[in-house]
């Protein structure tokens, strides 16, 4: 009860404020500029976008220094992330999506995008150095996206070249050791190319201190971001852009501590290594026939090494000799075609008053593993090859001058195959659609009310990880999920153009939900296997509201904020350790998340800027009970914009507050018997720097 008095309270202080601040507004001249969502089919602004769409708008921030994605996801109403690495590799939108991975295969539920590459479930490359916007749409995109985004999409897309030449440097430098320095050149080459090269280096040493080692880095970030942009226009029909780039991360991890602090005592930490080369070539063309062909080429390599000590301590703690690593290798490769259609102005159909679009999909990818754990014989291999081709078709049509209907359409063909050294052997196939029905009303002249439902999809699976012999052998599969999206949302400016607001409600059903959970199986030497693996659940439903807005009043204040409410629960399942979750929330499904903030500009070129993040306790799995704490995170930037250059102090985490970011629940401490008890994974401590940048 005092959880759902909280949940009120925050909602009518944001109803509240947006009463009060309006006569304070009500002088201001101050206009809203316009954001492009370029997700959909069609570029389209926000505010005509029938979909739960948050824009983090990049290219003027005034928050303190941000070097990845995870420092900004927060910002997005129900949108939570688990890191159990040295950044967050894994997204949940509205309570779904992959809390990290070990073993083969991985179907993502969140869709990740990189100028137009994919890097879903990979998420350690998603640096922002040089980044336009991140664009985050909640909710099932199987017409634009398919399989691999069941809960929701994100696609960051970086700067395009400039019409003129531009030239600019970056230096930073903060606690923990943090120190990072960026260049950007760009501008035309001739009349019809353009191109753009950003270069960025960042490393810290972290926020752990490992006593056995002495050392204050074993936890550290390493960075090196390369973004290379080609931009060719020939002529007015006819536009081709080539994106390049190359991510190395070479990170350490050494995150969990026996005590739950952040005070490490292991002799072997491990890794967190990523580098990713990738590039995406892009073409728009006119035809003669009045049509638009639009195709996409996307391709990526990666070589991921992950690995940590898993006893978590030096030898000689743990009785019986017992000390371990575990390390998993993977090479990936990934390609992507995307070719469609769409109708010009004289190709619309249905008395030229519907447009549309069809086009085909394909995805090739391969990824190698490796694992080298010091209690096997020799080291596992496999191989997990996937081919998906999909058609899709979507059409828009003007039922009159203030409403239009969308329908849209995705057929997919998923097929696999897997091999280990262990002998296993998969080769699923699988046929899946979905698709989406959209009603929209502009009620009046800026606001617009839609009402969709859609059908989401994905793909099924296997579990490799674990002897699953005699009574568990059906756990061997998983059957593909599929989810009903019901959503209603208002979006509309006010105030002569100075408010904005974006409301949306939601309720979805899960069919078939795909849980990670595991289990521990005793062999017959009376030794204990533990076990994860993907089953199904015959249900779930998650149910919410998201609210966005934002606010300039006056010239010099802007006020913003965003709201998200989630309620989730189980439908017939019961988790390997034998308990019946029917009613339980599902895991990294926080009640509530909010972001609050004001940025001011005062006189003479300062400004400062105030934001508070905060989430609700939540489960860190459906495998167990722990749970993270509720917290509320504030950042501050105050800076001052000269004449070709630029300075912001900033601190991060003010209140110092200790905040989870991964849990698990097992026994690890020989100081207290090897009592299963809960170890969560710690978010950034409290920090704080300095940030240059010149115009060149």
């Amino acid at each position: 009860m005092n959880r759902l008095l909280g949940l009120l309270l925050i909602t009518i202080t944001f109803l509240t404020a947006r009463t009060a601040l309006a006569e304070l507004a009500s002088s201001s001249e101050s206009i809203i500029e316009e954001i492009v969502v370029t997700s959909e089919f069609r570029d389209v602004s926000l505010l005509k976008s029938a979909g739960s769409h948050t824009i983090i708008s990049l290219k003027e921030s005034k928050s303190g220094t941000l070097n990845h994605l995870e420092e900004v996801l927060g910002w997005a109403p129900n949108v939570n992330f688990a890191s159990g690495a040295s950044r967050a590799r894994f997204v949940q939108i509205r309570g779904i999506g992959e809390r990290g991975q070990f073993i083969e295969p991985l179907n993502s539920s969140v869709g990740l995008v990189l100028d137009g590459v994919d890097m879903s479930g990979i998420g350690t490359i998603a640096t922002l150095y040089d980044v336009s916007q991140v664009e985050i749409l909640r909710g099932p995109q199987p017409t634009l996206f398919g399989a691999n985004a069941l809960a929701g999409l994100i696609n960051v897309i970086s700067n395009d070249p400039t019409d003129t030449f531009a030239a600019r440097l970056d230096v930073d430098a903060g606690d923990h050791g943090a120190f990072g320095t960026g260049v950007v050149v760009s501008g035309p080459i001739n009349e019809m190319l353009g191109l753009r090269l950003a270069i960025r280096k960042y490393r810290d040493d972290g926020f752990m201190d490992n006593k056995y080692l002495n050392r204050d880095d074993t936890n550290n970030h390493d960075e090196l971001t390369v973004r290379g942009k080609l931009a060719w226009a020939p002529d007015d029909t006819t536009a081709l852009l080539l994106t390049f780039g190359r991510v190395d991360v070479d990170n350490g991890y050494d995150a969990f501590s026996l005590d739950n602090n952040r005070n490490t005592v292991s002799d072997e930490p491990g890794d967190d290594q990523q580098d990713s080369t990738y590039a995406s070539l892009k073409l728009s063309r006119d035809l003669a026939s009045g049509m638009v062909i639009e195709g996409l080429i996307g391709v990526s390599d990666s070589d991921i090494d992950y690995g940590y000590d898993e006893d978590w301590a030096f030898v000689g703690f743990h009785p019986f000799g017992y000390s371990s690593t575990d390390r998993y290798q993977r090479d990936r490769t990934t390609r992507t075609l995307d070719v469609r259609l769409l109708s010009g102005k004289a190709k619309r159909i249905f008395s030229d008053a519907t447009e549309w679009v069809a086009g085909v999909y394909v995805l090739q990818q391969e990824v190698d593993l490796r694992r080298t754990y010091t209690y096997l014989a020799s080291d596992y291999t496999s191989g997990f090859d996937v081919d998906r081709y999909a058609v899709y078709a979507q059409m828009t049509s003007s039922l009159n001058e203030t409403s239009r209907l969308t329908l849209g359409l995705r057929v997919e063909r998923h097929r696999a195959t897997f091999q280990d050294s262990d002998g296993a052997r998969f080769h699923p196939t699988d046929s899946m659609f979905g698709g989406r029905v959209v009603f929209e009303w502009d009620v009046a002249d800026g606001t617009l009310l839609y009402a969709s439902v859609t059908r989401g999809y994905k793909v099924g699976g296997f579990n490799t990880d674990g002897s699953f012999v005699g009574d568990l052998a059906g756990l061997r599969y998983f059957d593909s999920e599929m989810l009903w999206n019901f959503e209603a949302g208002l979006k509309g400016t006010f105030l002569d153009g100075r408010a904005i607001v974006r409301l949306a409600a939601f309720t979805m059903e899960r069919k078939e939900m795909q849980v990670d959970t595991s289990i521990v199986v005793v062999r017959p030497d009376g030794s204990a296997e533990f076990i994860g693996y993907i089953d199904n659940a015959a249900g779930g439903s998650n149910t919410g509201l998201e609210l966005e807005m934002l606010l300039n009043v006056g010239t010099n204040l802007s006020l913003f904020g965003s709201l998200g409410l989630l309620y989730t629960e189980f439908d017939n399942f019961i988790n390997g350790s034998g308990e019946r979750l029917d009613g339980r929330d599902q895991a990294h499904a926080p009640t509530y998340q909010f972001h609050l903030g004001g940025e001011y500009a005062f006189a003479g070129g300062w400004f400062a800027r105030v934001e508070i993040e905060g989430k609700d306790a939540y489960y860190f799995s459906d495998g167990h009970n722990l749970q993270s704490d509720n917290y509320q995170l504030v950042n501050v930037s105050l800076g001052y914009i000269g004449d070709g250059w630029q300075a912001k102090l900033w601190g991060r985490n003010l209140g110092d507050e200790d905040y989870s970011v991964r849990g698990f629940f097992f026994g690890n401490d020989p100081r207290d018997g090897y009592s299963a008890r809960g170890y969560t994974q710690l978010g950034d401590p409290r920090r704080y720097g300095l940030s240059l940048s010149f115009e060149l």
